[in-house]
This record gives structure tokens, C-alpha cells and sequence, in this order.
């Protein structure tokens, strides 16, 4: 690919750009410069880290780099880059996924807030409960624009798709990367002996094991040998999952499974709204929030607290959850609600106008 003229509005870097949640923000006003050549000749990785920006400085070739996972990137690194940033007008925008670390310790996590917070970089947070939660980490409350997750699923993408029909028994999906924050073997050895019914299917779509997965007491191993002993389990591995394969497995299911131990935003739960699937999802974090958003436009998730009380009280509250979602995936065809789609187009248009003021500098 050719470099994108300014003339074409900002150019943006995500700072990684491999979610449907960074891909999707482009408009007329701004535009995306990964996977784009820039005038040196490299193309910009989806997966660009701080370093790989510094050695290609100056950084005249972007207006806008946006934040978002900055668990991974070198503390000193990321200083550098802001400060190369600050001497070319770059404009910083950091999304506040997280409220507490995916990786990392909180300690390592809060200097990383604090950091950027001391460097003045615009905020984006995706809730209101988010802000309050990131001003008692920080102290002060961070000049923060709150614009909320929106869809996975680009509503155009499902114009012509339809929710697989299945005769027979639920089908339930779980997928995503094997982290410390959600307990997939659990959830597979409950619903692997509490869901009876020979019918019921369970789809696990995984994200391409590392060798820290196999390490020090990793769980991948039992992953796998439990999923072995159910054939209802099917188990799909991908190098990383495209926006493609996991929205044809959603279509393919009646039900997502969302077993977080912790977390503060859901990028799934939101993909179960778009597919109009039946979440099963911890009541963790601000998901309730996201929820609250579409009330009445979405069915309220199957939530199940754990956060009170001795933390092997989560799969009984998991399985007592599973138990209410089956029978509330048996009374009713579950297809893609059209009206709730044509909502997320306009709430998109509104993110996007948000989003040109805050690349703008009017956040």
C-alpha cells in the first residue's frame, strides 16, 4: 500500500491496532496508518510497539497516536515516545481499557496511568464508573472523554448473514486468549458435567498457545485433556482469531460464556449483543454499565456474582447461572435483531464525531 495523503484527514497509529475496537474507528476526519507504507518504506505493523515508532522518528508522518494496551511496552520506552511525540505535535490519545492490570502488577500498572496522567495525554474512557475508578488509582480525576465501547460486529458486515437455526439442543461458545483474568478450565469441566444434555454443544475457539501456557504450572495442558474427555466440546485453534471466524462461530451459537475472575470492560459482551447471543458473564468490573447502556434494546445478561465471599464459591455461581441460561435459551428462536443493528450504526456515527474532537484536541 501507498501512504495515505493528509489531505485525507488525521492520520492515526493505534498503539496495537489488532482489535475490531481500533480498526473500526475511521471516518472521514482521521484515518488509520497501520498496515500503510510511510514515506521511509516500512510499513507500519497492526502490532507496532513504542520502539518500532522511535526508529522511525521523526514523527512527521502521523498526527494522532492512540493508546490502548500498554501493559507489554517498556516504561522508559513509552516515555521516549511521548516526549518525540510532544516535539512534533503529535496528538497522544490513551483509551482506558483497563481499570486494573490484564499483566503485570498493580504497582507496574498505576505508574503507567500515572505517567501518561502526568504527560497530559487525552483520556478516553468507555464508561463513567471507569473515570471514578481510575481517580482514586490516580488521585485526581483524569481529563477524560467518555465514549462507550460500540459494536464488534460492524452492523454492514450482517446485512446478509442470518443466526445459524439449530434444531436440537444450545449451543454455547467461549474464545478468546488463555489469561490469568478468565478461567477457562473451570468453565469447561462445569459445563462439561453440568450441562447434561448429549445434544448441547460447546464451542472453544483459542488463541495459539505459548510456551508460558505450558509453563510453571500452566493450565493448557489440562484445557486440552479435559475437552478430549466431552466430544460434545469442540476445540478450534487459530494463530489469532480473525473478526471473521468469530463472528461465523457466534452465529454458529446461542450462548457466550464469559468466565472472568476480573476485568473491567468487555468487548465481548458487547459482540453478544451484535449477534444477539445469550451472555452467561461474570458481574464483574463495569460490565453491568455496559449493559445498562442498551437496556431495553438487548436481553439482560445471565450474570453471576462471585466477587463476595470465599472465591470457590465461582463455579457454583457459574453453574447455577449456566443452569438459568439453558432454560431461558429453550423458550424462544434467538435471530439477529435487525432494529437493535440500525442502533449501533447511529451510536457508531456518534462515537466517530467524539472520537474527530478528541484526535482534534477538543477532548
Amino acid at each position: 500500500m501507498s501512504a495515505v495523503p493528509r489531505s485525507e484527514g488525521m492520520r492515526v497509529v493505534h498503539l496495537p491496532a489488532r482489535t475490531p475496537y481500533a480498526w473500526k474507528l475511521q471516518s472521514r476526519d482521521f484515518h488509520i496508518v497501520n498496515g500503510t507504507e510511510i514515506p521511509s518504506g516500512d510499513t507500519v505493523p497492526a502490532a507496532v510497539t513504542a520502539a518500532w515508532l522511535l526508529e522511525r522518528g521523526p514523527l512527521t508522518w502521523l498526527d494522532v497516536l492512540h493508546l490502548h494496551h500498554i501493559d507489554f511496552e517498556d516504561l522508559s520506552t513509552l516515555e521516549r515516545l511521548l516526549d518525540e511525540c510532544l516535539n512534533h505535535g503529535v496528538n497522544v490519545v490513551f483509551t482506558a481499557h483497563d481499570t486494573r492490570p490484564m499483566v503485570g502488577s498493580d504497582e507496574d500498572f498505576t505508574a503507567r496511568l500515572r505517567m501518561l496522567h502526568s504527560a497530559e495525554v487525552s483520556w478516553v474512557c468507555l464508561t463513567e464508573g471507569s473515570v471514578a475508578a481510575l481517580a482514586e488509582v490516580l488521585g485526581e480525576r483524569p481529563r477524560a472523554t467518555v465514549i462507550p465501547h460500540g459494536y464488534v460486529a460492524a452492523p454492514e458486515s450482517l446485512a446478509g448473514l442470518e443466526r445459524e437455526s439449530s434444531s436440537s439442543a444450545a449451543r454455547y461458545l467461549m474464545f478468546g486468549a488463555s489469561r490469568a483474568s478468565r478461567d477457562q478450565l473451570s468453565t469447561m469441566a462445569n459445563w462439561s458435567l453440568g450441562i447434561t444434555d448429549p445434544h448441547s454443544t460447546l464451542h472453544v475457539l483459542l488463541r495459539a498457545f505459548s510456551p508460558a501456557d505450558f509453563a510453571d504450572g500452566g493450565r493448557a495442558p489440562l484445557l486440552l485433556e479435559t475437552a478430549r474427555r466431552d466430544p460434545r466440546i469442540h476445540l478450534t485453534m487459530r494463530p489469532y482469531p480473525t473478526d471473521e471466524e468469530v463472528v461465523r462461530a457466534g452465529l454458529a451459537s446461542d450462548s457466550l460464556l464469559l468466565p472472568y475472575l476480573w476485568g473491567s470492560h468487555s468487548g465481548q459482551l458487547e459482540l453478544a449483543f451484535d449477534l444477539n447471543l445469550l451472555p452467561v458473564c461474570s458481574l464483574t468490573g463495569h460490565l453491568p454499565e455496559q449493559y445498562e447502556r442498551h437496556k431495553g434494546l438487548v436481553e439482560e445478561p445471565e450474570w453471576f456474582d462471585w466477587s463476595q465471599g470465599h472465591p470457590n464459591l465461582f463455579g457454583e455461581k457459574f453453574l447455577t447461572a449456566l443452569e438459568k441460561a439453558a432454560a431461558r435459551l429453550d423458550t424462544k428462536p434467538r435471530r439477529l435483531d435487525r432494529e437493535f443493528l440500525e442502533y449501533r450504526a447511529q451510536e457508531h456515527r456518534a462515537i466517530l464525531d467524539d472520537y474527530a474532537r478528541v484526535y482534534g484536541g477538543d477532548g
